[in-house]
């Protein structure tokens, strides 16, 4: 290659074969955002699906999300620094999240790391995550006077809690799960309290409808 002072530019080989390396990558990372986006979307239509009681269509979503994730972690086989990026790893703990709140408000059974192919630490951070989705559902329940179920629901936060504590090891091995752990202590704490609240006060409208009952007895 000959530049305008009639000089051979020895880079210009090296500079066109780096901008097709360039070109590859970037194309494969455009596509893994739109990817991860669309991820992210089915993930949260499941979630707002097993709120509403519409199992069909979370598991639709679910399956979807799924199919997705797999051709994610395909695209990104040779790109691994894409693969364990902040935006692809976000998405996957979107995926563990929806599997998990489906599995817990469902009352199945609890789906691996391996099963639905996360990280452990992908997967703790999308277990920590859903302690926020079981509060939700928690209150739902309360309010609609369900406080067996409700109760069900904060024994599982607690469970949660209790597993989250135990990983004791730096943010760099466990992406951050400290944070979100004290997050899930916060939720687990004034869901505790309005639980507690809730039941006291089934309790004492309990007892006046049996004082009223004995009252309107002796009348």
């Amino acid at each position: 290659m000959i530049n305008d002072g009639g000089k051979v530019n020895i880079f210009e080989g090296v500079a066109e074969t780096i901008r097709q390396t360039f070109e590859v990558r970037t194309a494969a990372r455009d596509l893994a955002l739109a990817q991860t986006r669309l991820l992210t979307r089915h993930c949260a239509n499941a979630i707002r699906a097993v709120h509403r009681d519409e199992k069909e269509l979370a598991t639709e979503h679910l399956q979807q999300a799924g199919e997705i994730a797999v051709v994610l972690k395909n695209d990104l086989a040779d790109y691994p620094d894409f693969l364990y990026a902040g935006y692809t790893q976000d998405a996957l703990k979107e995926y563990a999240e929806a599997n998990l709140v489906f599995a817990l408000i469902q009352n199945n059974e609890l789906p691996l790391p391996e099963q639905i192919g996360v990280p452990s630490s992908t997967y703790l951070q999308g277990l920590a995550e859903a302690v926020g989705e079981l509060r939700r559902r928690c209150l739902d329940q309360l309010r609609l006077g369900k406080s067996e179920e409700a109760t069900r629901l904060l024994n599982l936060m607690d469970d949660i809690y209790t597993v989250l504590i135990t990983m004791d090891y730096p943010d760099a091995v466990t992406g951050g799960l400290r944070r979100l752990t004290d997050v899930a202590r916060s939720l687990l704490e004034r869901t505790r309290g309005d639980l507690t609240i809730s039941l006291r006060q089934e309790q004492l409208e309990t007892k006046l409808r049996r004082l009223e009952g004995l009252l309107a007895e002796r009348l």
